[in-house]
Parts: C-alpha cells; sequence; structure tokens
C-alpha cells in the first residue's frame, strides 16, 4: 500500500485509457478513498469540502471525481457504469494496492460493487445512504422524483425543491448553495449528462432494463463481501429512506448500521460533527 502526503487543493490529472480523471490529493497517512454521489452540479469537493481538513488529519485523503459528471472527461459510457470501471482505473493509476473508501449514496453503492468485484483492493467501507434497494417505501422516492422533474424541466423553483429534499433542515439550503448549483447544473455540458441518468425517460428506460435484465444486481450480492461496512444514515433521508439499509445490515457479514437523528440525505454536513466521530472511530478501530 503507497501512501505519499497530498500538499495540494488543486485538482490532479490522471490520464487512463478511457480519458483523464481529476482528483485531490490532501492530508497524509494511510489512503482514504472519497467518492461523491450523483445529481446534477455534484462534484466530489462539494460532497467532501466541509469534512476534508478532518480526515485528512489522520488519512490521506484522495477524492476523485467521478467521469461524466462535469469534472473528470465525460467517457465513452453511461456516467454509472463509468463510475464503477474508474476505480479500479485510479488505483491502478496511483500504485495504491488496497485503500478505505467513504461513498455517499451512489459512491457507497460503487464502493460496494468495488468490494465485489476486487475485495483485495478495497479495506473498510463507509457509506452515506443510498445503498441496498427499497423494502417498504415506494420507489423513485420523493428525493429522486423531485430530481426527475428538475431534470425534465430545470428551473431555480424545481432546483430548490429538489435540495430541500436533500435536508432536513432547510436552512442549509442558503442562497449561495442555491447559486452555486445552480450555475452547474445549468451547464449544458452537465444537464445533458443529468439527464441520461434522471429525466423521466432515462429513469423509465433504466427500470425496465433492470427488469428485463439477466445480471445479478448488486444489492443481491452484498453477501460476498468481506470488507468491515459502516453504513451512515439521515433517519429522515428522503432521497434513499432509511429502510433500504436492511438489505445490507442483513446480508453483509461484518455490517454495522449508524442513524443520525435530525438529519437527511447529506449526513456528512447535516450532522458533520456527529458523522465524522464515528466514521474516525471506524477506520481506526484496532489500528496502530
Amino acid at each position: 500500500m503507497t501512501a505519499t502526503k497530498g500538499a495540494t487543493r488543486d485538482l490532479i490529472d490522471l490520464p487512463t485509457e478511457a480519458g483523464v480523471l481529476r482528483y485531490y490529493d490532501i492530508g497524509d497517512g494511510p489512503p482514504l478513498l472519497l467518492l461523491h454521489g450523483s445529481g446534477p452540479g455534484v462534484t466530489g469537493w462539494r460532497n467532501y469540502r466541509g469534512v476534508v481538513d478532518s480526515l485528512a488529519s489522520r488519512f490521506r485523503c484522495l477524492i476523485l471525481e467521478f467521469p461524466g459528471f462535469g469534472v473528470s472527461d465525460p467517457g465513452p459510457g453511461h456516467p454509472m457504469a463509468m463510475a464503477a470501471s474508474s476505480v479500479t482505473q485510479f488505483l491502478d493509476g496511483l500504485a495504491l494496492d488496497k485503500v478505505d473508501v467513504i461513498g455517499n449514496s451512489l459512491g457507497g453503492a460503487i464502493a460496494l460493487q468495488s468490494a465485489i468485484a476486487a475485495p483485495e483492493r478495497i479495506d473498510r467501507i463507509v457509506t452515506i445512504g443510498g445503498i441496498g434497494r427499497s423494502l417498504l417505501t415506494p420507489a423513485p422516492s420523493e428525493g429522486i422524483r423531485l430530481l426527475m422533474q428538475f431534470t425534465d424541466n430545470p428551473s431555480r423553483e424545481s432546483l430548490v425543491r429538489w435540495l430541500d429534499a436533500m435536508v432536513h433542515d432547510p436552512g442549509l439550503i442558503t442562497d449561495e448553495l442555491i447559486e452555486e448549483r445552480w450555475q452547474l447544473a445549468t451547464d449544458p455540458t452537465t444537464l445533458d449528462i443529468a439527464r441520461r441518468m434522471y429525466s423521466s425517460e432515462a429513469m423509465a428506460q433504466m427500470m425496465n432494463a433492470a427488469k428485463s435484465s439477466q445480471m445479478t444486481p448488486y444489492w443481491a450480492q452484498l453477501g460476498r463481501i468481506t470488507s468491515p461496512v459502516l453504513a451512515t444514515w439521515g433517519r429522515e433521508d428522503r432521497v434513499s429512506p432509511l429502510d433500504m439499509s436492511l438489505i445490507a445490515l442483513s446480508d453483509i457479514p461484518n455490517c454495522e448500521l449508524h442513524v443520525l437523528p435530525g438529519c437527511g440525505h447529506w449526513a456528512m454536513i447535516e450532522a458533520r460533527n456527529s458523522w465524522l466521530r464515528v466514521v474516525t472511530e471506524f477506520l481506526t478501530r484496532d489500528r496502530p
């Protein structure tokens, strides 16, 4: 395992066969890969900028920007498929044998898929909502439906409705945040990519494809994961409701669940201090 000191907050380019992956390298210590969620205007930096300083005091934090989300090269395929393949390319490019991983929503699902496909590369995993599948609540969830509405017909009003669904405390959705997300989410390239994932037409195609596919979904293979997993979840998550965690909690042999009250989908933002305490304890447990 290679761990060198990250000394820059500038984006770093990593050329791969599928295009240039961009990432941040901050801190010193065991390598910790941070994977962001999905949605128009999302980036790895926006997901983790509020917690990376604390994590970087113990870890070499590598914030990967998935291809197809507006920072790394778009790549030739569907953004979700490219996100999964980019993890191995990234680890190979940095000559990292094994890493701990934190994944938010889509990033958590990608972390689990990576642990299924290449268990020798993934050590401990922290997820933030978004893994498994809904057992008790209708799908798509309220938050995903609002995301679809924004993607179909972008407006500031539909953006605010979607962002409000991401948190329990609406006070976190400031004018500054709205403007920041609006600028990136309505960039033509970013919006086109989002429509490939979250337009009403794309979602219908994805659900129909899932029904007819002969491939075993990742959530049905969670019992194969040998990595220790900490699933963190906002109790009031309206994007990935809490019952989604039940399959992971049941099937992953070494899985624990920490539920944060008064918290929505952005647990690392809305419950920052509590989230950091439990995550740091998990990642450093029984280690020198």
